[in-house]
């Protein structure tokens, strides 16, 4: 007899996502860093895939790389990581967002000054 716990086959994006179609937030692109905060754990009711995705970013890893990892398109990834960042298991690095970098218009004074000498 075949043990149903053991059926890997494909599993539809909409039950992984809970029925979602877009995640909650829209500041979640495929280049943005994720660390997982391991102060939080999972409630029992956690997905397979959800335990997967807490598991991959102990160490930082990007979104792509997430979905890639557990061979799910990006989008889906996507609607994952913003229910586990809204429930604090998952933080979110964005690539670039360095507060202390100067601003544009800064940068532009000072190119055009430069250009002036």
């Amino acid at each position: 007899m075949v043990d149903p716990t053991d059926y890997l086959g494909p599993v539809r994006p909409y039950v992984l996502t809970g029925g979602q179609a877009r995640p909650s937030r829209n500041t979640v692109r495929p280049e943005t860093l994720l660390v997982a905060n391991t102060d939080a754990s999972l409630p029992p009711s956690a997905t397979r895939q959800h335990r997967s995705l807490v598991q991959l970013c102990r160490g930082m890893l990007s979104l792509a790389e997430a979905a890639a990892h557990l061979r799910i398109p990006v989008s889906v990834a996507a609607v994952m990581v913003s229910d586990l960042v809204d429930s604090g298991h998952l933080a979110v690095r964005t690539v670039g967002a360095d507060p202390d970098a100067p601003n544009q218009e800064l940068l532009e004074r000072v190119l055009h000054g430069l250009r002036s000498l």
